[in-house]
């Protein structure tokens, strides 16, 4: 790598002084033809354009946590060629600056609150109004829920043994932010139907009998 650098800058030290001199040129004296220098210097110059582009943008920073091509992390560093991400679970991943500029880019920490959701079912037999209530108020009373946003909670579908319910709150933005909310909330809302009387059912599984005789033979 110090090879390729010393080397690199020696040549652009010869086309600065030679102004005659053009990359195409020296390498063709060196008997390597443009389009051999179009392969190798296109990732480079590629991954350099984009670093510069994503630095003047200044979406991304340094601590965000973004989601990119399946890569999910935290940016610690930004340089010219490449971004340094660490992913939730410590590994490292650094990714050529190309693909954070030419993929969409999720950044999951671009504010300072975000909205997260959980499905609830209830049985068929309990008021679904109270049930909501019940389901809204639970909410209501875990610390941390930034309750000037507004908690929804929409009745979603007919389940095979149950109604379900979509539970929508905000707080803040971060993953940590996230899993500890959902843990609040889903440990509250049992804790609330349970108190009312309202059942949270089992899901409806056939019995199957390994074996079994038809009945027509």
């Amino acid at each position: 790598m110090k090879l390729a650098i010393w080397l690199f800058g020696v040549m652009l030290a010869a086309i600065i002084v030679f102004s005659d001199l053009t990359p195409g040129s020296l390498f063709a004296g060196l008997g390597i033809g443009e389009v051999a220098i179009g392969f190798a210097f296109q990732d480079i110059f590629e991954n350099f354009l984009a670093g510069v582009l994503i630095m003047l943008r200044e979406k991304m920073r340094i601590g965000d946590t973004i989601e990119c091509e399946g890569i999910i992390g935290k940016v610690e560093h930004i340089t010219l060629r490449e971004t340094h991400i660490r992913a939730l679970s410590g590994e490292l991943t650094v990714v050529p600056n190309s693909i954070l500029f030419k993929n969409p880019v999720e950044i999951l920490t671009d504010q300072d609150r975000r909205r997260f959701d959980v499905v609830v079912g209830v049985a068929y037999d309990p008021n679904l109004d109270q049930a909501a209530e019940v389901i809204r108020k639970s909410v209501e009373s875990v610390d941390g829920i930034i309750l000037d946003k507004g908690i929804d909670v929409f009745a979603q579908e007919f389940n095979s043994s149950s109604v379900d319910f979509k539970v929508r709150w905000w707080t803040g933005s971060t993953n940590r932010d996230g899993h500890e909310s959902r843990d609040k909330v889903i440990c509250t809302i049992k804790q609330g139907l349970d108190n009312a009387g309202i059942k949270i059912p089992f899901p409806h599984v056939t019995p199957t009998f390994k074996g079994a005789v038809p009945l027509d033979k």
